[in-house]
């Protein structure tokens, strides 16, 4: 997601704006139109299996456990929290993304749970319990299908 959010940037695109493609200017035509899409996991090209939930989450000794096709669950659940909040994704989501990661409670074994978890406490901490923030980071993991405490 930080590598859509660097092309927004750079593009100076809104999240409405964007197109939440990977890849879509550097795949073949075997891949296109994209390696991956943030906005609708498992339908970026012809090959593309990432699940767009966990009730499709990928149970799997390959690829370490699936991390990177599993990666579409907490995509797609920014993507969900930046286009529910509008604006630049780079601004607040990003920024919440962001204080996640650097959280000491983030370890390479956090379940997304977990990690959902903490960015909904760094939305609250950074700009309220009831703020706009806050309700789009519940919406992102809640349209995933990760329960958020």
């Amino acid at each position: 997601m930080f590598g859509s959010l660097v092309k927004q940037y750079h593009l100076s695109q809104t999240a409405a704006q964007a197109d939440w493609l990977i890849g879509a200017d550097i795949v073949g035509p075997e891949l296109a139109p994209a390696l991956r899409s943030l906005k609708a996991p498992g339908t970026a090209n012809k090959h593309d299996d990432q699940p767009a939930d966990m009730d499709h989450y990928l149970h799997t000794s390959t690829d370490s456990g699936g991390v990177h096709t599993n990666s579409a669950i907490p995509n797609r659940a920014f993507y969900v929290t930046a286009t529910t909040l509008g604006g630049n994704a780079w601004e607040a989501s990003g920024n919440i993304w962001y204080d996640a990661l650097l959280d000491p409670k983030v370890a390479p074994q956090t379940t997304f749970a977990l990690f959902a978890a903490v960015t909904l406490r760094h939305a609250r901490s950074r700009y309220g319990a009831a703020s706009n923030e806050a309700q789009a980071v519940q919406a992102g993991w809640e349209a995933v299908k990760v329960r958020v405490r």
